[in-house]
């Protein structure tokens, strides 16, 4: 049987993240990050979920998603309800979810040429 690596259609794949690390392609980032399928932005000036700013989602935003998916961390948790109004005025969904899901998710929805943004809020740990 030949085995074959199936390749994506895009340049950024998040093959594993946790609450502390992400893995893109072969990076391993110990920091918050923005992800879209043809862009790795790292180092993002994110507050915890609970505290998360409309004005903290503006560079995401900036890249004109259809969908804004944020990873929480180790566990779930939702942003202000004015930071999910701000999106909602623009007419971008947002799904919150732990940083687990949220990598599923966005492979998912990259790999369905889905206009995707995500940002990942990693702990110091």
């Amino acid at each position: 049987m030949d085995l074959v690596q199936e390749r994506p259609d895009y340049d950024y794949v998040l093959r594993a993240a946790d609450g502390s690390s992400a893995l893109v392609n072969d990076r391993q980032l110990g920091s918050s990050f923005i992800l879209a399928p043809d862009r790795l932005v790292e180092d993002w000036a994110a507050a915890p979920i609970t505290e998360l700013t409309p004005e903290q989602l503006e560079p995401l935003l900036a890249l004109e998603p259809e969908v804004l998916v944020i990873g929480t961390g180790d566990a779930q948790g939702f942003p202000p309800p004015r930071t999910l109004a701000a999106c909602l005025a623009r007419g971008v969904g947002l799904e919150a979810m732990n940083n687990a899901a949220a990598a599923r998710t966005f492979n998912v929805l990259a790999s369905e040429g889905r206009r995707v943004v995500a940002g990942f809020i990693l702990s110091d740990a």
